[in-house]
């Protein structure tokens, strides 16, 4: 691949997908023309499959293999959802609490190299990381 142009997806093999589109589309608010099917895709700004759900169980059907639910948070991946501003980190936060979500870190944080951000997880266990690289203009 060196040297080509990629475009990189993040599929989440789902136990529930109704949960987790209704959160996904409800609470983050993601578009989706999902049909209530064992796949959904949501549109994001990169494009299409950047952002798409499989249930679980089908998928490791699909592949042979043993089928083990998942428990506690997901500690093998995160997804970024990268903002502007810091300033949107901060409303985003204010929006997320406001609808229940809880955030495990607190409140958002800005470190020295730059970042401002906060974690949260879906109803899964898959760590979201609301942050922005973005100063204040």
């Amino acid at each position: 691949m060196k040297g080509m142009n990629v475009n990189v997806g993040v599929g989440l093999l789902v136990q529930d997908i109704g949960k987790m589109v209704s959160f996904y589309r409800n609470i983050m608010e993601f578009e989706t023309d999902w049909d209530g099917g064992l796949f959904a895709e949501f549109k994001t700004n990169s494009g299409p499959l950047s952002l798409f759900m499989y249930d679980r169980k089908a998928f490791a059907e699909a592949v042979g293999e043993s089928y083990y639910p998942p428990k506690g948070i997901n500690l093998t991946m995160e997804i970024g959802l990268w903002l502007p501003k810091f300033s949107d980190v901060d409303r985003e936060y204010e929006r997320l609490m406001t609808l229940g979500v809880n955030s495990f870190t607190g409140e958002p944080v800005t470190y020295p190299f730059g970042i401002r951000n906060f974690y949260v997880a879906d109803p899964e266990g898959n760590l979201l990381e609301i942050g922005s690289r973005g100063h204040e203009e």
